[in-house]
């Protein structure tokens, strides 16, 4: 009993127990294989997600090691994806500058918050919450995200510069002025060499890997060609008309903003606690005095006799109440002055972007930066065209930094991060909390897929919950190092179980090789090519991208092909914002299914050729004019009790000489007090009207107990309730039929619609 306690707490004694060296090659040989992916991919997602491209490595580290120690599967890869990167991203730009300190210690606290939730889950054994994501739901997301995110690499993979607007259509219309002004080819053509290298291993040499082999094969082609080819000059060597202002008028504009920011914060600080003071005090304004005044207990007194005033105490609410609407005025006057600011930015940074500059010597030997389009290629310095790089903040007019090259990696700090706790920021938290759901659900809904689609190929038994623990702890540990919000991998998964993996250990080597990567390897990262990454999360995220699944949605069920497809709409229209997209869809899932409930099948049976009582519609069957039979499915419930109740009147008032009304109730397995009360006032109903009403079928646990604790039971009578339809028409057929009707009715011989042979029934004398 012990023993099997310890392995709750503690998985990984279950598989440790019996291992040996042999499994310790194989898992080792997986780990590494699935390191040489993990290093540069996981520094693309890092990007992806805004933060500095190494903080992907220190995503890698420590999760995959808990993950796989604490979870129930042996081979799920746990560490950066794309979408949970996407989504890390979205949440935290309403809140700080991508790549920003605030940003990064915003992206490790959601980590925490992530964790959290789902080792929350897991302890309560809640993993089945998941389930509120349907299939069609993250069908459309999913083929939306992909989108997004393939798309938001295209400036990268092209060498161009492009603000993130609020909407991402309007993203990719300034893309596409950025792509008409200015492409780097040499750029472009790193990437496209890359997906080359990997598409080409991946079809011809699938054990090799590929993605390793084009971060190589890239990263020494860049060091040899001098692929970054940067330059800081000063503003006065700018010889173009307008740039000085124009920059002068970018950094006031940013200084504003950054200052009605500051504005804008201390203002929704003093709205959520004059809106807390106001309710505090309205509720204790008879009992707390303590902070009414302090001079002095006369003052005290005097204090306490005005608040116990009626009306000095509804003109108090009434000024706090005012305060409050004060201050809500007042912030959404701040976001409009500072959305303004920031598209006059945005506009700004776009000119100076679009500049091509080239170099001549002025008279001292010195060198000038002039408009391309405005000097001779004879008269240049150089050939190299030079862009302006221009980043989110204010620009030095003292160190202006020219790009004429590729943009890579570059310093890529060396060491192990740093290890403490997030910083909690309560006021950071409320508004991280919903994305901190959507992540953590989202990241667990892959990482479980995953999970069970590898399992059914080793037969080995998987626990959502103790997943939950597993993925859970991965990241509320993986915090403490500086790591952002991770899940299980589709892609690595796959290449840990063709690798030969066999336990989890081998994600502890994966966690050991990333170790051993930041140590002592990253000076080889250092040029390493931005496109090439761009290039592996668009290859990545290909195989997210899938017509058909909408298309299958859609011939299985016409309303969960309309559900993703309003999700995928939504989720683009709204990106990106894209937790609009996943709430919508669960609100229609949600709806559809309520609906459904609400309106569950109801259909009258007669004898079909099969030997089964079924539906008389759908197989055309001619019905017995004496013998009703009804069968309910769905569970009988406040929602659906008036439906039953309308479409039984409805079958029974049409039949004119019916004297019996069977429900089959095999499909009922739950009844609430609404749905009891219901059916004995239709069952006392019918007895009224001159009915004998039996029912078959009922389940006794969920069903038949309620009945008979409510007392139903004995309005409808304990000889009127037996446990088969064909039971009940054994006992209730010769009540109205003589012997002789047998094969003319339809309850005993098949009949159809189109049957000319006459039914034969005939009420007994």
């Amino acid at each position: 009993m012990a023993s099997s306690r310890l392995i709750r707490v503690f998985p990984f004694l279950d598989w440790l127990a019996d291992y040996d060296l042999h499994k310790l090659k194989s898992d080792l040989v997986a780990g590494i294989t699935v390191a040489l992916v993990l290093v540069p991919q996981s520094m693309a997602y890092a990007q992806l997600a805004g933060l500095p491209a190494y903080y992907g490595l220190y995503a890698s580290f420590l999760p995959p090691m808990v993950a796989a120690l604490f979870g129930s599967s042996h081979r799920l890869a746990t560490g950066p994806v794309a979408v949970v990167s996407i989504m890390t991203a979205t949440a935290l730009e309403p809140l700080a500058t991508a790549g920003s300190a605030e940003f990064i210690g915003y992206a490790v606290l959601l980590a925490f918050l992530v964790g959290l939730f789902q080792f929350a889950l897991g302890i309560l054994k809640l993993g089945l919450v998941v389930n509120l994501l349907s299939h069609p739901v993250i069908v459309g997301f999913t083929n939306a995200a992909a989108l997004i995110i393939g798309s938001s690499q295209i400036a990268r993979l092209l060498g161009i510069q492009v603000d993130s607007a609020d909407h991402w259509l309007e993203t990719m219309v300034r893309l596409g002025r950025a792509a008409f002004a200015y492409i780097h080819w040499p750029s472009l053509g790193m990437g496209l060499l890359a997906m080359v290298v990997m598409i080409v291993l991946k079809k011809w040499r699938p054990r090799v890997p590929n993605v390793l082999v084009a971060v190589v094969v890239t990263t020494l082609l860049s060091w040899m060609m001098g692929f970054e080819n940067n330059r800081i000059v000063q503003l006065d060597q700018l010889q173009v008309q307008g740039v000085p202002d124009l920059i002068s008028n970018l950094n006031s504009t940013i200084d504003h903003i950054n200052q009605t920011g500051a504005v804008r914060n201390q203002v929704t600080r003093r709205h959520h606690a004059d809106k807390g003071h106001g309710v505090n005090r309205d509720k204790t304004t008879k009992q707390d005095t303590s902070g009414l005044c302090g001079r002095c207990h006369q003052h005290k007194e005097m204090d306490i006799v005005r608040l116990q005033d009626p009306a000095f105490r509804r003109s108090t609410i009434r000024m706090q109440k005012e305060n409050v609407l004060e201050l809500h005025f007042m912030a959404g006057v701040l976001d409009q002055y500072i959305a303004g600011s920031k598209k006059k930015a945005e506009e700004m940074r776009r000119r100076l972007r679009s500049l091509q500059l080239v170099a001549v010597k002025d008279g001292h030997g010195g060198l000038q930066y002039r408009p391309a389009a405005e000097v001779p290629v004879d008269a240049r310095a150089e050939a190299t065209v030079w862009r302006m790089r221009i980043g989110r903040g204010p620009i030095d007019g003292g160190k202006i930094q020219l790009a004429g090259g590729g943009e890579i990696i570059g310093a890529v700090p060396r060491g192990l991060p740093r290890f403490s706790l997030p910083r909690f920021d309560w006021q950071v938290i409320s508004r991280l909390l919903s994305a901190a759901v959507i992540i953590s659900l989202l990241g667990f809904m892959e990482a479980i897929s995953i999970a069970k689609a590898i399992a059914t190929r080793t037969g080995r038994k998987i626990d959502p919950n103790q997943e939950l623990i597993g993925q859970g702890l991965a990241n509320m540990v993986g915090s403490c190092s500086s790591s952002y919000p991770v899940s299980g991998s589709f892609s690595r998964s796959a290449v840990n179980y063709q690798a030969g993996a066999r336990t989890a250990m081998a994600s502890v080597c994966t966690s050991l090789m990333v170790l051993l990567a930041i140590l002592f390897l990253t000076p080889l990262l250092y040029y390493l090519p931005q496109p090439v990454l761009a290039a592996i999360i668009i290859l990545a995220v290909v195989n997210l991208f899938s017509v058909r699944e909408i298309a299958h949605a859609w011939r299985i069920r016409k309303s969960d092909g309309v559900i993703s497809v309003l999700t995928f709409l939504t989720t683009l229209g709204f990106a990106p914002h894209l937790d609009k997209g996943i709430f919508l869809g669960v609100g229609l899932s949600v709806a559809v299914f309520f609906y459904c409930k609400m309106k569950p099948m109801l259909a009258e049976l007669s004898l079909c050729e099969d030997g089964h009582y079924r539906n008389v519609d759908h197989f055309h069957l001619r019905q017995c004019p004496y013998i009703v039979i009804i069968r309910f499915d769905g569970p009988l419930f406040f929602a659906n009790i008036s439906y039953l109740e309308k479409e039984a009147t409805k079958v029974i008032t049409q039949r004119e000489r019916a004297k019996i009304i069977i429900f089959k109730c095999n499909g009922i397995n739950y009844i609430d007090a609404t749905g009891e009360t219901a059916l004995n006032l239709l069952v006392q109903r019918l007895q009224a009207g001159g009915y004998q009403v039996y029912f078959s079928g009922l389940k006794v646990v969920q069903v038949l107990n309620v009945l008979r604790a409510s007392g139903t039971l004995e309005v409808i009578g304990e000889d009127h309730v037996l446990p088969t339809l064909v039971q009940t028409l054994d006992v209730v057929w010769p009540l109205v039929h003589r012997p002789e009707d047998t094969a003319h009715c339809p309850l005993k011989t098949v009949m159809y619609q189109k049957d000319e042979r006459e039914p034969g029934c005939r009420q007994m004398a």
